[in-house]
């Protein structure tokens, strides 16, 4: 049976062929994305669907007999239900056409139960992914603010320097100016002083003359 026979056999069931091929279509697609997610699908009495990891292995060509290494894979898996195995086997009789060949769901299974342990393994390991990303993220701005923080106590320390810098350049500035301001009066009094000495000197020495020549 394909998908159209199977279609075909439940047209009459939901209402037509097109009401068929829906329902067919998006309990498949229902399916398929919750295995590839990593849930497990389970129909109770019919089977469930899951995803299984292999690890890498070696495997031979059937054909040359070469040895193959085989990378690891991800392949879907379903597991018959007890109930279809009774089926199948014959140890239970499959029931005519209008009757129910699966069991039913028990009540309350349908209004959204606890949550299977693939699901529960997806929750945590989102959780800790997120966990793992927030303190990434966290280490990521206490670094950032370490380094503004030594940037700016660089800043810091340079404008300081600067600063003594400068100061200490207006105080030499400052002091070549006063002791030039005192040794000019200084100077100016020393030849003040030398002046007049040296005009008493000329004085005696014209007074010597003269008295000799009166002599």
């Amino acid at each position: 049976m394909n998908k159209a026979q199977l279609v075909e056999a439940i047209a009459d069931k939901v209402g037509g062929r097109q009401q068929a091929a829906d329902a067919v279509d998006a309990v498949l697609d229902a399916i398929v994305r919750a295995v590839v997610g990593g849930d497990r699908v389970s129909v109770t009495g019919f089977g469930s669907f899951e995803k299984v990891d292999r690890p890498a292995r070696y495997a031979r060509n059937p054909q040359t007999g070469e040895r193959v290494r085989v990378k690891k894979t991800s392949v879907p898996r379903f597991r018959a239900g007890q109930g279809f195995k009774d089926l199948v086997s014959g140890s239970k009789k499959l029931p005519r056409g209008g009757e129910v060949a699966v069991k039913k769901a028990p009540k309350g299974s349908l209004s959204g139960g606890a949550p299977t342990r693939t699901t529960a393994k997806a929750a945590a390991k989102k959780a800790t992914a997120k966990k793992a990303t927030a303190k990434k993220t966290v280490a990521k701005k206490t670094v950032a603010k370490k380094a503004a923080t030594k940037k700016t106590a660089a800043k810091k320390t340079t404008t300081a320097k600067k600063t003594t810098a400068k100061k200490a350049a207006t105080t030499k500035t400052a002091a070549k100016k006063a002791t030039a301001k005192k040794t000019a009066p200084a100077k100016k009094a020393t030849a003040k002083k030398t002046a007049p000495a040296k005009k008493t000197t000329a004085r005696k020495t014209t007074a010597k003359k003269t008295v000799a020549r009166k002599k």
